[in-house]
């Protein structure tokens, strides 16, 4: 997806009550039970549907890297959804959410001030509005810009014009992206 993208999606994986399957076998048993059937989880991961079922009975243990980093990858993608989606909904309606991020900040302003872009680091908590929108615009599949522009929002209006006591006009622009930690 996007480093904001992956971001939301390990801030939902920080939520889980219960590990991870770690071995293949279990993670493709987790991955036939959750597809319903070896067929659609062949089709998944790019594998034969007799690949799969060795998985299962565990003929096969040790899948290759890249196959190991898409089972798991699939496999997070499904992992308890609805503690994923209690914990999505506290935030989005009473929590809010923290986003963790050294970035270049850059701005628009009235004349006579500056707008030179520098790397700020930023730990700032965005009201559950703001979260609310980052998820909803994930769910939808928006793109690493849009994801971006949300957050944007969210820092200019709470950290940079302080809820609207401050800087008025300040315009923030949200570039070049060392890292985003999100939690809530």
């Amino acid at each position: 997806m996007g480093i904001l993208g992956d971001s939301l999606d390990k801030a939902a994986a920080a939520n889980f009550t219960r590990p991870m399957p770690k071995s293949a076998q279990a993670q493709m048993r987790f991955l036939v039970k959750s597809e319903k059937g070896t067929k659609a989880v062949a089709v998944l991961l790019g594998v034969s549907q007799r690949t799969v079922e060795r998985y299962v009975t565990g003929r096969l243990r040790r899948p290759r890297r890249d196959l190991a980093a898409r089972l798991a990858s699939e496999v997070r993608k499904r992992w308890q959804p609805r503690v994923r989606g209690r914990a999505k909904r506290q935030a989005a309606t009473a929590g809010g959410i923290v986003i963790e991020t050294r970035a270049r900040f850059g701005y628009s302003a009235a004349p006579g001030t500056t707008d030179d872009a520098r790397l700020r680091r930023v730990t700032q908590h965005l009201p559950p509005a703001y979260a609310a929108r980052l998820f909803d615009a994930q769910a939808a599949g928006a793109g690493e810009q849009q994801l971006r522009e949300i957050a944007a929002e969210g820092l200019q209006e709470i950290y940079f014009k302080d809820r609207g006591r401050r800087a008025q006009d300040l315009v923030v622009e949200f570039t070049d992206i060392d890292y985003v930690e999100l939690d809530y």
